[in-house]
């Protein structure tokens, strides 16, 4: 059975930093393209990073710049680096297949920004 747990969220102030991780289990998957993705009160959830297998990374326009999407494949996790983070980036993150049909979503990691 195919599960990801993500952790490292918390509540920042504006401008701070959070590191997430995503941790796989049942499944090695340094041969797919993974991504996070968030999902703010009301809202739709949207990817904002993938990283492929061959570490070429997509990032989308609104958070570009801040954050970074990377992966270590012998520990089967994928990690987002958030910086310089804004009240807007407040959401439920979640990781997932970027490509390959989405698995049943894990429980999430909450990111709380304040100004």
């Amino acid at each position: 059975q195919v599960q990801f747990v993500e952790s490292g969220g918390g509540s920042v102030q504006a401008g701070g930093s959070l590191r997430l991780s995503c941790a796989a289990s049942g499944i090695m998957i340094s041969i797919y393209t993974m991504g996070w993705y968030r999902q703010a009160p009301g809202k739709q959830r949207q990817m904002v990073a993938s990283i492929s297998s061959s570490g070429g990374t997509n990032i989308v326009d609104s958070v570009k710049g801040r954050f970074t999407i990377s992966r270590d494949n012998a520990k089967n996790t994928v990690y987002l680096q958030m910086n310089s983070l804004k009240p807007e980036d407040t959401a439920v993150y979640y990781c997932n297949f970027a490509v390959r049909p989405p698995q049943p979503w894990g429980q999430g990691t909450q990111v709380t920004v304040s100004s």
